[in-house]
């Protein structure tokens, strides 16, 4: 079995742009993949392409072919929908080719054009990534259910929504060197609590923002790397998987992600590490309890006690294992086909001493992806490593 490089990563900038289709993005990050890795195109075999409501966004179905074309790649191609977590299946899938020797080049990313269906038609669209027939038609929302699931965190192991603004503040905080962010932007945690309401007990501070945007990765074998003389100093070394019902009411917890753990636990595994090897992380924080969660599922923090890691400063800038230094979903942004892929981005960059935070982990040599789909029913973990 060979190893897996990161060979190139590319994005785009994470915000509001409705006027681009989610083909011009991916072509943007894509090429910038590409010229990043030094990696031709013509040796590209395999296209693997993450998205979750094209149809729905742009009436745009069978996208692997399309996004192969945007990119300038003539290669087979395929599109994968795993709600949030899509470009995050996407990647697992690449990682698990080229390490059973079926591809030695792989691009793999995703896109999402969100912003032009405006906020009630988007809030609609990424609905359907609950169970229809269960929550949707009574009403569910993910701001309502993540508010469900914060008050079950709540009433199981305390904490308010002023441990959850910490969160927010530092993601925040994070995102302000990210030229690619979305929000450039510092808040304080008066502020985060004075916001309007969402719902109860989340406000406009604790959830992401809709985000239009694209990511891509450049895959290769080591021993493509090493024959191409290409330059990628990030492995990455472990992947896992996991799941969990649908719907909230069908779940034995609603303040923990299981899915999460199986898939850390996968990943720590298959990487031969444990969640203490950990030096930087970025976690799907789509809303600041979804952070508090990851957290404890990975055991970057004991379950119950994750809800005062940012207050605390255990997950801030200067700590001893950041959290979310791209600013997290929560500021960077969250194009959701596009988000997996673009954590693994962040955090091979800040490996490589590239990222415009990496001076906040300069000894840094493992770091972890964590993406997760609608209420974490779906979740992938990726381990990547400083190359020896």
């Amino acid at each position: 079995m060979t190893g897996v490089r990161v060979a190139g990563t590319g994005l785009t900038p994470f915000g509001n742009a409705p006027e681009r289709t989610s083909r011009d993005l991916f072509a943007e990050a894509s090429s910038a993949a590409f010229a990043d890795s030094g990696v031709p195109r013509e040796d590209v075999e395999a296209v693997l392409y993450g998205n979750f409501m094209g149809e729905l966004a742009e009436h745009q179905g069978h996208q692997g072919p399309l996004m192969a074309e945007a990119a300038g790649v003539q290669a087979p191609a395929t599109r994968y929908e795993s709600a949030c977590a899509s470009s995050g299946m996407a990647v697992r899938d690449a990682v698990m080719r080229v390490r059973n020797g079926e591809h030695d080049v792989v691009l793999v990313g995703g896109a999402e054009r969100m912003t032009n269906l405006g906020t009630a038609g988007a809030t609609e669209a990424l609905a359907i990534a609950a169970d229809e027939l269960w929550e949707v038609r009574a009403g569910m929302t993910f701001p309502g259910a993540y508010a469900l699931m914060a008050k079950a965190y709540f009433d199981e192991f305390g904490g308010g929504r002023e441990d959850l603004a910490h969160v927010a503040v530092k993601n925040h905080e994070n995102a302000l060197p990210n030229e690619k962010a979305q929000y450039q932007k510092s808040i304080e945690v008066a502020e985060a609590l004075d916001a309007p309401t969402v719902s109860s007990p989340l406000s406009l501070y604790d959830a992401c923002p809709l985000s239009d945007g694209a990511s891509a990765l450049v895959l290769t074998s080591e021993a493509y790397a090493e024959a191409h003389d290409i330059d990628a100093p990030v492995a990455i070394t472990g992947t896992g998987q996991g799941g969990d019902r649908m719907a909230l009411h069908d779940r034995e917890f609603l303040a923990r992600s299981p899915a999460a753990r199986e898939a850390g636990e996968a990943a720590y595994a298959d990487a031969g590490i444990g969640a203490g090897d950990v030096d930087v992380a970025e976690v799907h924080d789509c809303f600041t309890i979804a952070e508090v969660l990851a957290l404890e599922a990975l055991d970057l923090e004991p379950v119950g006690e994750g809800i005062t890691a940012a207050r605390d400063g255990r997950t801030t800038a200067d700590s001893d294992t950041p959290i979310n230094l791209s600013g997290g979903l929560k500021a960077k942004g969250h194009p959701v086909g596009a988000t997996g892929a673009s954590q693994i981005a962040e955090v091979v960059k800040l490996l490589a001493g590239t990222h415009p935070n990496s001076e906040h982990v300069a000894d840094a040599t493992t770091g972890v992806a964590h993406n997760a789909g609608g209420t974490v029913a779906s979740a992938t973990v990726h381990v990547l490593e400083v190359a020896e």
